[in-house]
């Protein structure tokens, strides 16, 4: 699934906080709502980046992708 549909499902709480901390490691409970919401972190769907020991980060597509949302723009879907 990718961002433009599982993003909406997230809380605004947790939007807010992916926003404000854009680019940094992602917390395992955010992880858990992405996957929740349908966004499997396990894929190698465009928005995922380096999922290992040091946690989960997005893919430099992605954090433009958040970057513009925060911005308050509509990027291109992918």
């Amino acid at each position: 699934m990718s961002i433009e549909q599982w993003w909406p499902q997230l809380k605004p709480s947790t939007r807010e906080w992916l926003v404000d901390n854009n680019g940094d490691a992602v917390p395992p409970e955010v992880v858990a709502e992405i996957t929740d919401a349908g966004g499997s972190t396990a894929t190698d769907a465009w928005w995922v980046g380096n999922n290992g020991p040091s946690g989960f980060y997005f893919s430099d597509e992605a954090i433009d992708w958040i970057e513009a949302v925060g911005n308050g723009e509509s990027p291109e879907p992918r």
